[in-house]
């Protein structure tokens, strides 16, 4: 038996999140039949965390346990021949035994991908979320800087949550241009239910006048939920990169 790593990368538009759910289409459930047709085995598909419905992922990590004998470094080639054009693995490696996809992170990076226009843009669209006009970006990312640090982010997540902490190190935040739509990147050691998306639909509400950008530090400190901004529809959030010990 040895442990494998995979790197997932995949657009969730048409799946109901990561995890298998009972008569849902989800990308947990789709690599798992993958590898079983590859393989000829039942695996326990462990990822790097949960992603909702609609979210991306240009990087995912994931493991299972195989008694194949396909070289480890040829692995995702096998599962690919059986995965939708939206979802393939990128890479496989074997690693320690006791790697583990999710306990093991120690930094996740996610982009929110979004752009402000009165009609919809279909090239960008996909992957981006759209938002009202007009919108500051120069205000929107000089508040950026409020959530670096050690917070409690309770007021950052959704109902739901499950962790049994709600305080985060955002080691990174940054917005900036990139042709027509915007990009706001967050590093982190962990994230709530929720918290980039609320982050982000915070950060718009900024640059759209709805949020006064002096009173962002307060709203952090706040720990109120209704202080913050909307959560940010989902299709603008991807995955980027995963990091581990």
């Amino acid at each position: 038996m040895k442990r494998i790593k995979i790197i997932i990368q995949f657009l969730g538009t048409n799946y109901s999140g990561w995890q298998i759910q009972p008569e849902q289409k989800t990308v947990q459930g789709e690599v798992t039949e993958a590898i079983f047709q590859a393989l000829g085995e039942r695996v326990d598909l462990q990822s790097s965390g949960r992603t909702d419905a609609g979210v991306h992922a240009l990087a995912m990590p994931a493991h299972f346990d195989t008694n194949t004998k396909i070289n480890s470094g040829n692995i995702y080639k096998a599962i690919n021949a059986y995965l939708p054009e939206d979802i393939k693995v990128l890479s496989s490696e074997e690693v320690k035994e006791d790697f583990h996809a999710r306990f093991d992170v120690v930094e996740k990076t996610y982009e929110y991908h979004f752009y402000a226009s009165n009609v919809r843009l279909p090239y960008i669209d996909m992957t981006s979320a759209r938002i009202s006009t007009p919108f500051d970006y120069e205000t929107a990312k000089s508040v950026c800087e409020y959530f670096i640090g050690i917070h409690d982010f309770v007021g950052f997540c959704s109902a739901g949550n499950q962790t049994a902490t709600t305080i985060r190190n955002i080691r990174k935040i940054g917005l900036k241009k990139e042709g027509e739509k915007y990009v706001l990147s967050v590093t982190g050691d962990g994230f709530l239910y929720n918290m980039v998306r609320i982050i982000a639909g915070t950060i718009i509400e900024v640059g759209q006048g709805k949020i006064k950008a002096q009173d962002l530090p307060s709203i952090i400190e706040s720990k109120d939920r209704a202080r913050a901004g909307k959560t940010a529809e989902p299709r603008g959030l991807v995955l980027k990169n995963v990091k581990y010990k």
